[in-house]
């Protein structure tokens, strides 16, 4: 098989401005999923899909490839996954590159190491009749105990029972165990993507992140505790044996 990761970068973030290249611990934040990917020997090529010619430079120091600057009609904050990914599968097929399997590393989780990229590959390429894999953790606060407002007036979210006790009056241990995705990565076969218009299909392999792996920052508070995790030692980083970018 031949196995491709996708790391996407787009620009324009609001929450944290440039977070993809902002500066965590010495390198920028893309740096260390481009490095955990090609550390874990799982792909034979590792692209970074970005609309920015500053983020295409970095990751290009950073050891990704950068074969075309995604397009700004499929680059806004409201942009699918699907779109560049059929975008970017669809142009490499165009200059004569295709690929059994891709992978989706999102730059904004900083704790994701080449193990867990290897663990990963292995639940998905030892499970030969699923779709895709996808990153979960057991969620903190359950669905079930979840509201909607209309007007003046809530209503449970799930509206089940625990024998006739409502979920939103269960303790938690008694309710099923619910899962959330996370940001870790997302494994899946090529003809997903291009026949079905999904990046997950319907078979899909959980695979279930361990301490920080599925951490992922999204706002000013996440970064302030991704540098908590890192002084601390709770947080892992990929060792970067690289000078740190500098622009010229």
């Amino acid at each position: 098989m031949k196995v491709i990761a996708f790391i996407p970068a787009r620009s324009g973030s609001k929450r944290i401005v440039n977070k993809n290249v902002k500066q965590l611990n010495q390198h920028p934040l893309i740096a260390y999923s481009i490095i955990a990917a090609i550390e874990s020997g799982v792909f034979d090529k590792v692209v970074c899909v970005t609309d920015d010619e500053e983020y295409a430079v970095i990751a290009k120091y950073y050891g990704a490839e950068v074969p075309h600057l995604r397009p700004q009609d499929i680059s806004g904050d409201k942009s699918s996954d699907i779109e560049w990914v059929q975008w970017i599968l669809g142009y490499l097929q165009n200059i004569g590159e295709s690929y059994d399997v891709f992978s989706i590393l999102r730059p904004t989780n900083p704790f994701r190491l080449s193990s867990t990229i290897i663990r990963a590959w292995n639940f998905f390429s030892d499970e030969g009749t699923a779709d895709s894999l996808r990153a979960v953790q057991k969620v903190t606060e359950h669905p079930g105990k979840m509201w909607l407002i209309d007007n003046r007036r809530m209503f449970p979210l799930l509206p089940f029972k625990n024998l006739d006790v409502p979920w939103h009056s269960s303790q938690y241990t008694s309710l099923p165990e619910v899962y959330i995705q996370n940001a870790s990565l997302e494994i899946a076969w090529t003809k997903v993507a291009l026949q079905k218009g999904s990046i997950a299909g319907n078979s899909i392999i959980p695979f279930i992140s361990e301490g920080l792996e599925g951490f992922d920052i999204n706002d000013p508070e996440d970064w302030i505790l991704a540098e908590h995790f890192i002084k601390s030692g709770e947080g892992l980083l990929t060792n970067i044996q690289i000078k740190p970018f500098k622009k010229i």
